[in-house]
């Protein structure tokens, strides 16, 4: 082994199927599943019921990446009057204790493929925005 080489290299590649996908990470509104789980990386998929709002939520310290497959991902969050829409075809990043939520405003489910990245808790439930800075002083 050189020096500096991580000593669990080399590794297996993985694919995970659909059938292996596991419910994770409940937020009202929302049907989170984990592909796998990393120590420094999470990674899975989000459907999201049409006309389903979410409930407020954070990430901790993982910055999220979704990629939007079908219908449509509403973002609101802390900081921003109003929303953003995001369609198939569409990457999004969240910041890290971001505070936000999302809705599905059309008539179909929506479906967005998430990688994460930072090793915090996926997913931190809260009342809603403004609740990182009551927790800050």
């Amino acid at each position: 082994m050189s020096p500096g080489a991580p000593p669990e290299l080399p590794r297996p590649v993985r694919v995970f199927t659909p059938d292996d996908l596991v419910a994770a990470d409940p937020t009202a509104g929302m049907s989170r599943a984990r592909a796998f789980e990393l120590p420094l990386l999470w990674s899975g998929q989000v459907v999201t019921e049409p006309g389903a709002v979410s409930g407020w939520h954070h990430h901790e310290r993982n910055e999220s990446s979704l990629y939007v497959v079908r219908g449509v991902l509403r973002l609101e969050f802390d900081g921003h009057d109003g929303y953003l829409d995001a369609g198939p075809g569409d990457f999004v990043h969240v910041p890290a204790w971001t505070v936000h939520r999302e809705s599905n405003p059309s008539r179909e489910p929506s479906l967005a493929v998430i990688a994460r990245v930072g090793g915090g808790v996926p997913t931190v439930n809260v009342e809603g925005p403004g609740s990182i800075q009551s927790l800050l002083g």
